[in-house]
């Protein structure tokens, strides 16, 4: 047995025993990665940790422990206020204000888990408040992100043009864009019916938030519950570090985690008792899980695991069927790794049979970048971490079960749905 397959075969049991008996699965790919980057890739530490994701804990400690003070001193309470009046009481809005929300960022220059990191945490306590449903939520604030993601002047738009440039290919920036807009958006109408957006108000979607009982319907006025929030000294500084936080990741591009956890120092030398309990509230149980399973999908990425998979693919004859295969294979890798990175792995395996004319470059393309980022709601990715640990009052194990069969449902559907309409009729 190869060591690729080895490697594959132990990343299912993996599952299978977090499934099973209830072991957090971050723990469990730490044992992993060390018993196949050891015993079947000859990897010493050093090449174990070479795929611990150091920027990752930092963004889930930093933007967690910032989100935890201002839970505190009533900071969220008062956003979710303003968010109501903002939309006049129609709940039903939310949830797409803040999938334009991040669309709007991340087509303006925001990396994609930079837009989630400003946007989930106020988006998730929104959703505890009125019993909106968190993966509801969380699904609309990721594809709002993939839905901008795309822009001629975005980062992944412009690196992914980069590549197709640099591969020689015929391109189109615009296609691209509204391909990967019109995917998630649609995508995101799925959800939000699936997950009772049209009832949001009413008494039967309500859950146990404050808007329980409340008679509405998605076009009505919600009257918030609580009353109205006033603007304290420690809540007015949590507000201006929260602009200084975007300001920060969007004008001068500094890292979102180390931004917000050093934010989060200064609101707790100053406010030591709004603060005390906002370490403890830090995602401990999310960040191992996060950050075990990618040091054992680095180990496969070490060990040559993922090129392997992608350079058999691309041996097959049939053009068609080689390309629904790599559409699988972005998506399934993605899930668990960089999008960016496994598009710029993908992209030139493709390059053969796109110089053969015998599939439209274009299509492939849009068709790869879409089945690439639209599993990002997966709790294994950055985004769907960023979701996982920035939702309040919710058991993280449940919602991170709804999310992990989200995310595995999009990864079986989404990628032959993108090679059936950008593929198959040869755009390009």
């Amino acid at each position: 047995m190869s060591p690729e397959l080895i490697s594959i075969l132990v990343l299912v049991v993996v599952f299978v025993i977090a499934t099973t008996r209830s072991v957090n699965m971050g723990a469990l790919a730490f044992a992993a990665a060390f018993g196949v980057g050891g015993l079947v890739a000859d990897l010493d530490a050093d090449g174990i940790f070479a795929g611990f994701p150091g920027d990752l804990f930092v963004v889930l400690v930093g933007v967690t422990y910032l989100f935890a003070i201002a839970r505190a001193n009533g900071t969220t309470d008062w956003l979710v206020h303003a968010a109501v009046r903002l939309v006049r009481g129609r709940v039903a809005l939310i949830p797409w204000v803040m999938f334009a929300l991040t669309g709007a960022l991340t087509a303006i220059g925001a990396v994609s888990p930079a837009a989630v990191a400003i946007v989930a945490p106020i988006a998730l306590s929104f959703a505890a408040r009125y019993g909106i449903s968190p993966l509801l939520m969380g699904a609309m604030v990721v594809h709002g992100a993939q839905a901008g993601g795309f822009s001629p002047i975005s980062i992944y738009g412009s690196i992914v043009n980069g590549i197709v440039e640099r591969e020689k290919l015929p391109g189109n920036e615009v296609v691209l864009f509204l391909a990967s807009l019109a995917a998630n958006l649609v995508i995101a109408a799925v959800v939000f019916v699936l997950c009772g957006g049209l009832k949001l108000g009413t008494d039967s979607a309500a859950g146990t938030g404050p808007a329980a009982g409340l008679r509405t319907d998605p076009t009505a006025t919600l009257t918030p519950s609580t009353e109205t929030l006033t603007l304290t000294p420690s809540r007015t500084a949590t507000l201006t570090s929260l602009v200084a936080l975007v300001i920060a990741v969007l004008v001068f591009d500094l890292d979102a985690g180390l931004t917000a956890i050093t934010l989060a120092v200064v609101l707790s030398t100053a406010w030591p008792e709004d603060s005390r309990k906002a370490v403890g509230e830090i995602a401990w149980p999310t960040v191992l899980l996060i950050c075990g399973v990618l040091t054992y999908v680095g180990v496969l990425d070490e060990m040559g695991t993922i090129t392997w998979a992608g350079e058999g693919v691309g041996d097959i004859g049939v053009p068609l069927l080689a390309a629904v295969l790599l559409c699988y294979i972005g998506a399934l890798v993605s899930a668990f790794a960089s999008s960016v990175g496994i598009m710029g792995a993908l992209i030139p395996l493709a390059v053969p049979f796109l110089e053969r004319g015998e599939i439209g470059a274009i299509g492939m393309v849009a068709a790869l970048a879409v089945s690439a980022t639209v599993v990002d709601v997966s709790p294994f990715s950055t985004n769907g971490a960023l979701v996982l640990a920035a939702a309040p009052d919710v058991d993280r194990e449940r919602f991170f079960r709804q999310l992990m069969v989200y995310g595995g449902i999009v990864v079986a559907v989404v990628p032959a749905v993108a090679w059936l309409v950008m593929v198959v009729p040869g755009w390009g």
